[in-house]
């Protein structure tokens, strides 16, 4: 029985499982939207969730424990200036899970997480090369 087990083992072991769950939330707040499994995604924002709510804080201490999950200085910084602003009046709920469907390779479910209030980066237009006369 799996009484008061929390959390999903995703048939790793808990080094590697820390590991990939550490570099997905790093990946989700650089770029602020990832896509990956569904199950990986419902993990990763149980993570993301508790740092955001760190780094609203913004004391000495919520910063150093952030630094024991988040490795990149550069997120961190990112994480304590525009993210907390951001999300400073929200009690929760950072993130959203988007279902995406099916993987073609193996059938795994896939799903984007991304943050939620993020400004809409529209991609450039190419410009339309000149026909030759």
């Amino acid at each position: 029985m799996r009484h008061l087990k929390a959390g999903r083992r995703l048939s790793r072991t808990t080094e590697h499982r820390q590991a990939m769950l550490r570099n997905l939330v790093t990946a989700l707040l650089e770029q602020e939207r990832v896509e990956t499994t569904r199950a990986k995604a419902k993990e990763a924002r149980q993570w993301a969730e508790k740092i955001i709510t760190l780094a609203k804080r913004g004391d000495l201490h919520a910063r150093r424990l952030t630094l024991a999950v988040i490795r990149s200085k550069k997120v961190v910084a990112k994480l304590f200036s525009e993210l907390k602003e951001r999300y400073q009046d929200r009690p929760g709920g950072y993130t959203r899970i988007i279902p995406l469907g099916l993987r073609l390779g193996d059938g795994a479910p896939m799903s984007i997480l991304e943050l939620v209030d993020r400004p809409e980066k529209l991609p450039k237009a190419k410009k339309k090369k000149a026909a030759a006369s």
